[in-house]
């Protein structure tokens, strides 16, 4: 299976957790939004996006490039999305209902991937910092490679 990863980081947490995935599933290149292309698409089985949240979406660059793709440009493609962002149960009661409100960046990065023709594979997942520049909680660096696998395996 060919896999293409792409993601915005800010602080390097979303960048840290797509190296991990990309090392975890095989035939992997993962690249920063800034260098990709939807010519990246080409001959590709998985398609990987994560971003950091950012008032509870995903960064102007990852939705930019979203944008970009054509309609129906990720036939046959399967597609999965993660985002990186603080647990909403370590934030102040406001910010705790924004996100309940608002949600994570993940899920609306997904949904953009199946309107594009993308065969979703796996729920949006979120991989939890410390703060809002990180670090990563422990035990996120082995969500991800779970998670990573159960993707591999499908």
């Amino acid at each position: 299976m060919k896999t293409l990863i792409i993601y915005d980081s800010y602080f390097g947490n979303t960048e840290k957790i797509a190296k991990i995935v990309g090392e975890t599933i095989n035939n992997t290149k993962t690249i920063h939004v800034n260098k990709a292309t939807i010519d990246e698409f080409k001959n590709i089985d998985l398609l990987v996006i994560g971003s950091p949240t950012r008032a509870f979406r995903p960064t102007n660059k990852i939705k930019k490039f979203l944008n970009e793709i054509p309609a129906n440009g990720l036939n046959g493609v399967k597609v999965a999305a993660y985002d990186t962002g603080i647990r909403s149960e370590d934030s102040p009661k406001f910010l705790r209902l924004m996100i309940r409100w608002f949600g994570y960046a993940a899920k609306p990065i997904l949904n953009s991937l199946v309107k594009k023709g993308g065969k979703q594979i796996a729920p949006p997942i979120g991989f939890f910092v410390k703060d809002v520049k990180g670090p990563l909680l422990d035990g996120e660096i082995a969500r991800a490679q779970e998670w990573a696998k159960q993707i591999n395996a499908l």
